[in-house]
C-alpha cells in the first residue's frame, strides 16, 4: 500500500462514517497521510480526526475512535493506533491482498458474516396484512441480516428459520409464459416483475423512500444496479472460464495493486455488520454497487492481451477478481436475490 492508497483508505473511512450516520461532516476531497514522526505508533500518521472534530461537533478523541473502527480490518493495514489528541498512526501489511483472498475463499459466500451481536435477541411483530408485504419482506431481510452477525432475531415467539412462507409475506406466485413470478399486492399494484427484480426494487430503496420503478430494472443497461451488480458477478465468472481456457487458474501470488476494489472488498463485513445495526438492507444493495464498479473497472487488467503469457501477476488478479465475484454472491443471497452465472 503507498502513501496514496493509505490516503484514499482513510477518506473511504470517512466517508462511510457519514453514510453510516456515526458522523455529520462534510467529506473532505483528500486525507492527508505522513510518514510518523520519530517516536510514532507507526509507519504513516493523520490529523483527519483533528480536522473534523470541530465541524462533527464530537472530540478529536471520538471522531478518531469512529474512524478507528472502520480501519480495523481494511486490507493493507495491520495495525492502527490512536495517540495523543486524537492522531491516527497506521501500520501498514505486505500482502494484504493474498490476506484478503484466503479469507474470501475460507468463507466463500459467508464472508462477512460473524459474531458481534452474539448474545443479541431481537423479535419483531409477525406482519399478515398484503398490504404491508414491503415491512414483511424488509423486515425478512433484516432478520437475515441480524442472524449473519450472530444475533437470535425471529418473528414473534417463532425461532424457525428466517424465511417466510408466500401467505404470511403477502406475496402470490403466479405462472405467466412458463415462468415463475412473485407479485406484491400494495406496491406495484398490479405491475408484475421476476422475483429478483421486484425485491431489488424493495430493498435497493431506503425504507423511507418509494420503491425503485419496476421497468427500468427489466432492462439489461448500466443505468440499471441490479443489472450492473448481477453482471459484475457473471463476469467474474466468465474470467475463470476464459483463464482456464488460456490454461490458467487463479493463484494470488504477488501484490496486486487493486486499492478500490481491495478497499470495498475489506469494507464488506463492515457493511454488513453496520447493515443488520441499522435495519438497513438498502446499506448492503448500495455496498454490492459500490464492489461490482471497482470490479468492473479492474476486470479489464485480468486476463493477458495479445500474444502475452499468463504470469504470477494474471493468477493473482484473477484470485481477486474470483474472491470480488464470491461477495457479491454472498451480498445477493443475503438480499435474497440471485447471482446467474452468466447474463
Amino acid at each position: 500500500m503507498t502513501p496514496a492508497d493509505l490516503s484514499l483508505t482513510v477518506l473511504h473511512a470517512v466517508r462511510r462514517a457519514v453514510d453510516d450516520g456515526a458522523l455529520r461532516v462534510d467529506v473532505p476531497p483528500m486525507v492527508k497521510v505522513e510518514r510518523a514522526r520519530p517516536g510514532g505508533a507507526g509507519e504513516y500518521a493523520s490529523n483527519v480526526a483533528l480536522t473534523l472534530a470541530r465541524s462533527a461537533g464530537r472530540t478529536a478523541l471520538d471522531v478518531a475512535g469512529i474512524l478507528e473502527e472502520r480501519l480495523r480490518d481494511a486490507p493493507g493495514l495491520q495495525r492502527v493506533a490512536i495517540t495523543g489528541p486524537g492522531f491516527l498512526n497506521f501500520t501498514l501489511r505486505s500482502d494484504a491482498g493474498g490476506e484478503l483472498v484466503r479469507a474470501v475463499r475460507e468463507a466463500g459466500a459467508s464472508y462477512g458474516s460473524g459474531t458481534a451481536l452474539a448474545g443479541t435477541t431481537v423479535r419483531f411483530a409477525d406482519l399478515t396484512d398484503p398490504a404491508d408485504s414491503r415491512a414483511l419482506l424488509v423486515t425478512e431481510t433484516v432478520v437475515r441480516l441480524l442472524r449473519t452477525q450472530g444475533a437470535d432475531a425471529g418473528f414473534g415467539g417463532d425461532e424457525r428459520d428466517g424465511e417466510r412462507d408466500a401467505e404470511r409475506n403477502g406475496e402470490r406466485d403466479a405462472e405467466r409464459n412458463g415462468e415463475r413470478i412473485h407479485v406484491y399486492p400494495g406496491v406495484y399494484q398490479g405491475e408484475t416483475l421476476g422475483v429478483d427484480a421486484a425485491r431489488w426494487a424493495l430493498l435497493r430503496a431506503a425504507p423511507q423512500d418509494r420503491p425503485l420503478d419496476g421497468p427500468p430494472l427489466l432492462v439489461q443497461h448500466e443505468r440499471n444496479s441490479l443489472y450492473r451488480v448481477r453482471y459484475a458477478h457473471s463476469r467474474a465468472r466468465r474470467l475463470l472460464v476464459n483463464a482456464a481456457q488460456l490454461g490458467f487458474g487463479p493463484a494470488y501470488e504477488t501484490p496486486v495493486h487493486a486499492p478500490e476494489l481491495l478497499g470495498v472488498l475489506g469494507d464488506h463485513p463492515v457493511a454488513l455488520l453496520t447493515a443488520a445495526r441499522h435495519r438497513a438492507p438498502d446499506r448492503v444493495a448500495r455496498h454490492l454497487e459500490a464492489i461490482a464498479d471497482a470490479l468492473l473497472t479492474f476486470q479489464h487488467t485480468v486476463l493477458p492481451l495479445g500474444d502475452e503469457k499468463p504470469s504470477a501477476a494474471h493468477r493473482s488478479r484473477l484470485a481477486l477478481a474470483e474472491a470480488a465475484g464470491t461477495v457479491l454472491a454472498g451480498g445477493l443471497s443475503v438480499l435474497g436475490i440471485s447471482a446467474p452465472e452468466r447474463i
